[in-house]
């Protein structure tokens, strides 16, 4: 997020990027179902408007940001968004969308911040998820890119290859023929899978951990409660013994 020294000038250009990022993920939908056409007339010059934008605005924050290596974990997302391949990498604009949500804790400032948008914040940050998904999601798109690029492939057919081949799914429906492409797959093999086993054992461990979690407190809240009747019971045993004993008044009678 980009900071600017008056707040005023910082929100309107929150809500600028919000706006460009819902309308151009609305014109490549509109575009898909053939409803416009984005890439002439006044439209195409919008479109492509709005891509220059974003890559300016990208390569800035990336100069300005204090930590270089952190921006690009963050925002790894969007620099998919810029990609000219496919206009379906508009759709990653929405993270942007996201992400100045959350600066603005604007769930929180509708009272939407609760215990399900809690847990969902902390699946998606606390665990390194959204870095883990982010990372795995390049390496696969750009792996589709260059393997399209050697085996003459169209990008869907290609995003595709590297799906499967990442998961160890291999269907074996496309395989690489040249040089370029089983180096390709090669990398996939080795970077791809060790990021998606991560992302999954990621997965894993936080749902096996809140459930640890939960039983623990469960746990925690009987010993309390065995505490506390432990100690009433000692001192009703306590109250017994003192009436039960006679008194040496009682004795010497």
């Amino acid at each position: 997020m980009k900071q600017f020294k008056n707040k005023t000038v910082e929100l309107i250009y929150s809500l600028f990027i919000i706006f460009i990022a819902v309308a151009s993920v609305v014109m490549v939908g509109l575009d898909y179902f053939g409803v416009i056409n984005i890439y002439h007339g006044i439209l195409g010059n919008i479109y492509y408007g709005i891509w220059i934008f974003y890559i300016i605005d990208y390569i800035s924050g990336f100069l300005l940001a204090k930590n270089h290596k952190q921006f690009l974990l963050e925002t790894s997302l969007d620099l998919i968004s810029l990609i000219p391949a496919h206009p379906i990498f508009v759709v990653f604009r929405l993270y942007r969308v996201i992400r100045i949500v959350r600066h603005y804790n604007l769930f929180w400032k509708f009272g939407w911040d609760g215990k399900v948008t809690g847990g969902i914040h902390r699946f998606i940050y606390d665990t390194g998820f959204i870095y883990l998904f982010s990372i795995s999601i390049v390496i696969l798109i750009f792996s589709a890119l260059i393997y399209s690029h050697f085996e003459q492939h169209d990008l869907s057919t290609s995003l595709w290859w590297a799906i499967t081949t990442a998961t160890t799914v291999g269907y074996g429906d496309i395989s690489p023929q040249t040089a370029g492409g089983k180096l390709i797959a090669a990398f996939l093999m080795f970077g791809g899978i060790g990021f998606i086993g991560l992302l999954t054992s990621t997965i894993t461990d936080f749902f096996t951990h809140g459930d640890k979690d939960a039983t623990d407190d469960k746990i925690d809240n009987l010993t309390k409660q065995i505490e506390v009747l432990t100690r009433e019971v000692q001192s009703l045993q306590k109250t017994i013994k003192k009436n039960s004993t006679p008194s040496k008044d009682a004795k010497k009678k």
